[in-house]
């Protein structure tokens, strides 16, 4: 097979299920951390290692049993489409209860890890996209 690692490495994650567990996707998850917060490597390391710890090397685990601040976390990782939550319904004595389930978000993680960061722009630049017919209405008015 040709072609660049993260394309390798994402044949590999579609072939089998991968989780926190497993350590490719540990790699995607920092990576993709790194791209989508602008992070440095140790710090998206740090961060995979939290939520990795709060999975507890499974695939999926409830809401109600992380606290306020993972929770916290989760919810910023869900608005990036890096974690998924899915609610489940049932009836129980009458009442209808809801739970809440948080997985990562595999395809997300593997776009996000394989994205190429936008290069930092040039402050100046911003001149180069002023029409020039506005400089050069400009220049003639001093």
């Amino acid at each position: 097979m040709v072609g660049n690692s993260c394309t390798t490495t994402l044949y590999k994650l579609k072939v089998g299920t991968y989780h926190c567990g497993d350590e490719k996707m540990k790699k995607l998850f920092v990576k993709a951390l790194e791209n989508v917060f602008d992070m440095e490597q140790e710090d998206a390391k740090n961060l995979a290692k939290t939520v990795e710890d709060i999975f507890k090397g499974k695939k999926e685990i409830e809401d109600m049993t992380i606290d306020k601040y993972a929770r916290s976390l989760f919810y910023e990782l869900h608005r990036e489409k890096l974690l998924r939550l899915r609610r489940e319904e049932y009836k129980e004595k009458g009442k209808f209860i809801r739970k809440y389930y948080w997985s990562f978000d595999q395809d997300s993680i593997q776009q996000e890890a394989c994205r190429k960061p936008a290069l930092e722009e040039s402050p100046y630049n911003v001149y180069q996209k002023i029409p020039r017919k506005a400089w050069l209405l400009r220049s003639s008015n001093t």
